[in-house]
């Protein structure tokens, strides 16, 4: 049986610096996410892009959304295969490559998942659960670029 989900947000752009965009450099990149019910976010473009070093930018939220559909995702497969998780992190990377006509695209991301779990004689399985991930998460499926895997499980101990 299928379900649809909607998901709303408000994105408010708060870089107008007195003249709009009436130059190319004359304005701020930030913007504010506002969500019903959650603390407000703020981000901007990358630094490449006229944007600030210490906020978040659509091109690291990519890579984080990628990340962490994966890992929920993972993690449920794991608890439904009886695996004990004790830790998992993720270094993960993208690549984007833009164009002379300023467009661009991510050519891929890779997640790099470090993952610990109780059990020695789960390991392969545990390894094996992060395809299955990749083919179950959403934003995964949802993009049209590759995401690729270097997973290293190690146990407890």
């Amino acid at each position: 049986m299928s379900a649809e989900h909607e998901y709303q947000s408000q994105l408010v752009w708060e870089g107008n610096l007195g003249d709009g965009t009436s130059t190319y450099q004359g304005y701020g990149r930030q913007w504010r996410v506002q969500i019903d019910g959650k603390p407000d976010f703020v981000g901007t473009a990358d630094p490449t892009f006229r944007g600030e070093r210490d906020k978040y930018n659509p091109e690291e939220l990519l890579i984080v959304s990628l990340s962490s559909c994966h890992m929920l995702t993972y993690l449920a497969l794991c608890a439904q295969s009886r695996i004990c998780v004790m830790s998992y992190s993720d270094e993960a990377s993208g690549v984007m490559k833009t164009t002379p006509d300023g467009g661009g695209r991510f050519e891929s991301v890779t997640l790099r998942p470090k993952v610990r779990i109780a059990d020695e004689s789960k390991q392969a399985l545990a390894t094996e659960l992060h395809e299955k991930a990749q083919s179950f998460c959403f934003i995964a499926s949802s993009v049209n670029f590759p995401v690729r895997h270097a997973p290293v499980v190690t146990v407890k101990g």
